[in-house]
């Protein structure tokens, strides 16, 4: 099981803005991708060197850079250097541990996002990716652990030219970008859904340890998704309250609908808490009634030879004068004695429903 302890005790010490990188390495290489476009064009780059992106500075068409690797802490500061990025951004864009939140330093706004990945081999396992969105003036910087497709259908659309993408700014770019990573939010909450139904049936059929650990796996990953997301719903409040101009008023609208997709996901995971919560609840109970059987046949089983182990106790004591040891029918009259008991306390304990 992998961990989610981001370890931060290599920045002890050091002075606020130390690029550090904190987290697991996702990329072998730092990849950066640039997409420049307005409505009548659009053209893809992939850039070797950062300094290749500073011609793209204060353009007057949309200029989108896409970052994959954060653990190379020189081309981010190279790109701090070039779009006047603040240390505090950079080495928050370092830190993967971050929750979720927006911030806005006037020349740009500085939005952190938590996706998962739930593919991989560990199947088990969703994988948490920290994204962190820089918005500008005609610029949107987005920051990723490792490459991935999420994005993929934005920039296809970008250069296909349909919707509003091409007829807009950095700030509906930006807005895309979140609507993706909340979308995918749902995509999650449906393969723990099949999860729980699945868990729900083998706790009816047959519950055992396995479910026990399946239950507190799946309760821990609600655990981790709700301190990921519920802070969302407070970011993109904070966006679309924002009063800065890079956030125009037409692109608000449309942040409100991903307040309200927030909250349907917030909503989802306290409901598969809930339901996670109680069928805790039912697989205590259950291993609490199979117990209670067990001790219910095994005290009936002992209660008809308790009859049956007093007369053979009685007739296996060791005394010369019994009057019963001399009778030639003694043996069969106690069998008979005892089966007749034996079959009286079945009947007895049928008529009562208790076996």
């Amino acid at each position: 099981m992998p961990t989610r302890v981001k370890r931060r005790s290599r920045k002890a010490g050091l002075p606020p803005g130390a690029l550090i990188h904190v987290g697991d390495k996702l990329a072998e290489t730092t990849k950066i991708t640039l997409l420049d476009y307005d409505e009548s064009r659009s053209q893809e780059h992939d850039i070797r060197t950062v300094s290749e992106c500073r011609p793209y500075k204060d353009r007057l068409s949309v200029t989108w850079i896409h970052i994959d690797g954060l653990h190379d802490t020189h081309v981010l500061e190279e790109l701090g250097d070039i779009f006047g990025l603040h240390a505090l951004t950079l080495e928050d864009i370092l830190n993967t541990d971050q929750r979720p939140k927006m911030e806005d330093f006037g020349e740009y706004i500085y939005i952190v996002l938590k996706t998962f990945d739930h593919s991989g081999d560990q199947r088990n396992e969703i994988i948490p990716e920290q994204i962190s969105i820089v918005i500008g003036s005609g610029l949107v910087i987005s920051f990723q652990e490792k490459e991935t497709d999420l994005f993929k259908p934005i920039r296809d659309r970008i250069k296909a030219g349909k919707g509003r993408l091409r007829k807009s700014g950095a700030d509906y770019l930006a807005y895309t970008l979140i609507d993706a990573i909340v979308d995918h939010y749902f995509g999650i909450l449906e393969l723990l859904g099949e999860k729980i139904e699945l868990l729900e049936e083998s706790l009816v059929r047959n519950p055992s340890m396995g479910t026990l650990q399946a239950i507190q796996h799946l309760k821990r990953e609600m655990l981790f998704l709700r301190k990921s997301v519920w802070p969302l719903r407070e970011t993109i409040n904070s966006i679309e309250r924002s009063e800065s101009p890079l956030i125009h008023e037409t692109t608000g609208i449309y942040l409100k609908d991903i307040y309200d997709h927030t909250i349907q996901v917030i909503d989802t995971i306290e409901t598969f808490r809930d339901m996670l919560s109680s069928m805790l609840d039912i697989y205590l109970s259950s291993i609490s009634n199979r117990l209670n059987e067990v001790m219910k046949v095994l005290t009936i089983i002992a209660t008809i030879f308790m009859p049956l182990t007093f007369l053979a106790g009685v007739y296996g004591m060791n005394f010369k004068y019994m009057p019963e040891l001399e009778w030639p029918w003694g043996y069969f009259m106690i069998w008979g004695i005892m089966i007749a008991i034996a079959i009286s306390m079945i009947f007895f304990f049928r008529k009562r429903k208790w076996l």
